[in-house]
């Protein structure tokens, strides 16, 4: 390994351990983002939940979907974030030191993913206790944990990008409003045939659809790659559509990130 790279590497894990501490001085902060999905489980299992257009359990339809919406949601910890630093000056006190101007943003994303992977562990925890069971095999599931994760990563740099866009903590409400039509146009809740044909089709190209159909079907659950060409191909798209977004907001985050010091 290079001097440049661990140089990076070093840096990164600072910034990382900086973000991991202030989970410690705002506990409260790190448990509602745990405990929102979990909510949103047990009210459209049991509230609101009667699976349209799902055969057999809805628990079993419902869970990998919810998986998937809690990599979509919960970005604004990290926008806000991103524009608290940018407003009250830390990053240019970063800037002034002689660190890896890449390990802010590193060391953001690290820690977002962090607690990412606590996230689908506590889901998956009250899923269980919920009668859901997963019918795969360890290397289905763990491929699922891939692409759920995968799926958060393209959101967290779409979602660190627009913070720098928004600029301001009191913007970025306004930008996660665009989220939200993200996460519930989708088949997390019911599927796709159930709804009229024009939003049915659409729904099936949602990211998140792709992802959790992609996650149900590595389950065992049945249907999930039949249809339409999307829905076929579940699980290419599961993967096509994260790198996309990867490539395409990685580069706008990191060139909106160097012009800030211009």
């Amino acid at each position: 390994m290079s001097t440049a790279s661990a140089w990076v590497i070093t840096d990164s894990w600072t910034m990382t351990r900086r973000e991991l501490a202030h989970w410690r001085r705002q506990p409260v902060q790190v448990v509602v983002g745990l405990v929102f999905p979990v909510m949103l489980l047990l009210m459209f299992g049991y509230l609101m939940g009667a699976g349209r257009g799902v055969e057999g359990e809805y628990i079993g339809f419902l869970v990998p979907g919810m998986l998937a919406l809690t990599m979509v949601f919960g970005l604004e910890s990290t926008m806000l974030a991103v524009t608290q630093d940018l407003g009250k000056g830390v990053i240019d006190r970063f800037r002034s030191l002689p660190m890896a101007t890449s390990a802010v943003l590193v060391g953001r994303s690290v820690a977002d993913m962090m607690q990412s992977a606590l996230s689908l562990v506590v889901m998956i925890g009250v899923g269980f206790a919920l009668g859901w069971r997963w019918h795969g095999g360890t290397a289905t599931l763990l491929g699922a944990v891939g692409l759920l994760l995968l799926l958060r990563f393209a959101m967290l740099w779409l979602g660190i990008h627009l913070a720098m866009v928004a600029g301001k903590p009191e913007m970025v409400q306004a930008v996660q409003i665009l989220v939200w039509p993200i996460g519930f146009f989708s088949n997390a809740f019911a599927t796709p045939e159930s709804m009229p044909g024009w939003l049915g089709a659409a729904v099936e190209w949602n990211p998140l659809s792709a992802t959790a159909a992609a996650v149900r079907d590595l389950a065992g659950v049945p249907g999930q790659l039949s249809g339409s060409w999307a829905a076929e191909h579940a699980h290419l798209l599961a993967v096509g559509w994260p790198v996309a977004l990867i490539a395409l907001f990685f580069p706008l985050a990191v060139r909106r990130f160097r012009r800030l010091s211009h």
